[in-house]
């Protein structure tokens, strides 16, 4: 009879909230039309379809709400798309849904120190990241991170929107670990590309001068040569444009975690130091880190383990990049950060950057800068960048930045669906164009291939034409070699400051990070891992390691071939024939 009685009243209690959650769909039904009619316009769905994914997300939050979840804290790096979200997204997300975020914006730097003391201490700090895929790595073998693929099909299958549209992502593949499973949703994606002064370049006075000097036109540099000549031609020959000094180059190099990115966003592998093979080069990587035959292990970094970390072609790339800087840019460069040295093309007076990211496109194009024409179109130009001397073909083109939802398996099961719920909200196709539009950081190739898109296209500079293009599977983030990349990273920027400083020869500098990074692989390997944990080959003479045929690559005899360019109205032909470059 009390069993009876308890049946009763706990059906009572499952009406009551199953009618004040009637009432509240209805009330945030309204709430979606408003954001549909206001903010979320363009988008590749029709208001229709746009408020019927709306509804869903209504309908899945109602249930966490009955479970008590009233917020939830994300956390992204600080680029405008985040900023967006934070500022907008999660507004719209609480007055739809009912349920508020709070989504912080932090510097990456931060970000990847507070997901590592979550990992390391099992506590959820967030319900949601916003990590990087230079991670996925790590998220594999250590075991702590969500598989998305499982919880999808499991736990979490209640709250996955069935508009997900995974296909439609431009960056899974990115975001899948090696068992071929998903760890990570993208976010946010941009490449790391050349940017040059379009309209200097077009000059019939500069283009003679150059050919006169170098015997070859001036057009968008296929390989380092090419760009030296052209950083130099500007910087040391044409000197003035419209009344102010100009450089030929721009870059940065102050001691700051952000100058390790410089190296590991796949300079190396620009120059070739990697092996071939996409996306990252098997089996020594863009990092110069060796894996074994199984393709997971790592087994060293230095030239005597087998890897390429201080090869040749690294200790060349390390040796190009102080030159360049020294030599062509502002000597300012010297002293400053990624996000300092950002915005200085859009001064007007650089000519040309090799190491330059898609992410700076909405900085580069507002009115009135020097670099905008009076009809808001650009005055430069993106291209792929060219490629050092040990490059061939088959190597990994450049980078790309694909920053992913990430969940790890210490956050709370509820807070962990509602961070999910967000997660899909913010790279909806009710959401995504708009804001793609805001941030130019493309994620799903409906919103690339919109009309929306090809009305902006001649003001992105070739954003959209790369972005349309096979090439923008061949600009990749960090690969799975990596096992641990908070604790290499931070080696990067220690060991090339010291190149900067004079104090290491680049050759000393490259094989001092290359020691270090042997070191952590073998205290992970002592320590453990999940799956994959390092396992260190002995060390060998490194004369007897550098070969013809394959990473760690021997030294060329000639490591400044013949410069060659190429018209760019070609490349946007090539682009648009489906070819990489």
């Amino acid at each position: 009879m009390i069993q009876t009685k308890q049946a009763v009243f706990k059906l009572g209690a499952i009406a009551v909230a199953v009618m004040a959650m009637s009432g509240n769909a209805l009330a945030d039904s309204k709430s979606a039309e408003k954001w549909i009619d206001s903010e979320f316009k363009p988008s590749t769905l029709s208001r229709a379809q746009q408020l019927e994914e709306m509804k869903w997300f209504i309908g899945a939050a109602n249930k966490l709400k009955a479970k008590g979840i009233k917020e939830i804290h994300v956390v992204s790096e600080s680029l405008d798309t985040h900023v967006y979200e934070s500022k907008v997204l999660a507004k719209a997300f609480e007055e739809i849904t009912g349920i508020k975020v709070v989504h912080d914006v932090i510097q990456e730097g931060d970000l990847v120190e507070k997901l590592q003391t979550s990992m390391q201490s099992g506590k959820s700090i967030y319900d949601g990241w916003v990590n990087d895929s230079d991670l996925i790595g790590t998220h594999y073998r250590y075991g702590q991170t969500v598989v998305l693929s499982d919880y999808m099909a499991g736990p979490g299958k209640e709250y996955t929107n069935p508009g997900l549209d995974l296909k439609d992502f431009i960056g899974t593949s990115f975001t899948t670990a090696p068992d071929g499973k998903l760890y990570q949703l993208p976010d946010q994606q941009f490449a790391n590309l050349y940017w040059f002064r379009a309209d200097w370049f077009a000059r019939k006075d500069l283009q003679a001068k150059f050919k006169a000097k170098y015997g070859y036109d001036l057009g968008v540099p296929q390989n380092w040569s090419a760009y030296e000549d052209i950083a130099s031609f500007f910087t040391n020959d044409v000197k003035e444009l419209d009344g102010r000094k100009v450089f030929g180059h721009m870059d940065y190099g102050k001691k700051d975690p952000s100058l390790g990115w410089r190296f590991t966003d796949a300079w190396l592998s620009m120059a070739g130091a990697a092996d071939r093979g996409l996306p990252n080069g098997l089996p020594v990587d863009e990092w110069g880190i060796r894996v074994a035959a199984d393709k997971c292990t790592p087994v060293g970094a230095s030239v005597a383990r087998g890897g390429a970390t201080n090869s040749p072609a690294a200790v060349y790339a390390l040796t190009k990049y102080l030159d360049w800087m020294k030599k062509y840019a502002p000597p300012q460069a010297l002293g400053m950060t990624f996000s300092e040295s950002g915005p200085v093309p859009s001064q007007g007076h650089i000519a040309q950057q090799i190491f330059w990211y898609t992410g700076f496109t909405a900085s580069m194009t507002k009115a009135g800068l020097p670099v905008v024409n009076a009809d808001g179109t650009p005055k430069w130009r993106m291209a792929p960048g060219p490629h050092g001397p040990y490059w061939k073909d088959g190597m990994q083109n450049g980078y790309q930045d694909v920053g992913s939802w990430t969940y790890l398996k210490s956050t709370p099961p509820d807070r962990l669906a509602g961070a999910w719920l967000y997660g899909q909200f913010v790279t909806s196709k009710t959401v995504s164009l708009k804001k793609s539009i805001v941030g130019l950081t493309f994620i799903r190739d409906s919103d690339i291939r919109s009309k929306a898109m090809t009305d902006m296209a001649p003001k992105l500079g070739g954003l959209v034409e790369f972005y349309r293009s096979p090439a923008r599977v061949a600009w990749t983030p960090t690969g799975n070699n990596v096992p641990d990349y908070p604790k290499l990273a931070q080696l990067w920027w220690k060991n090339v400051s010291t190149a900067i400083s004079g104090e290491k020869t680049p050759q000393g500098a490259m094989d001092n990070l290359a020691d270090e990074m042997d070191k952590i692989l073998g205290r992970l390997q002592r320590a453990g891992m999940a799956k994959c944990a390092p396992k260190l080959n002995d060390k060998k003479d490194p004369a007897t390691m550098l070969t013809n045929n394959a990473a760690p690559w021997a030294k060329v005899a000639n490591e400044k071939p013949k410069g060659e360019t190429i018209p760019y109205d070609q490349l946007l032909k090539a682009w648009q024939a489906g070819k990489v470059r």
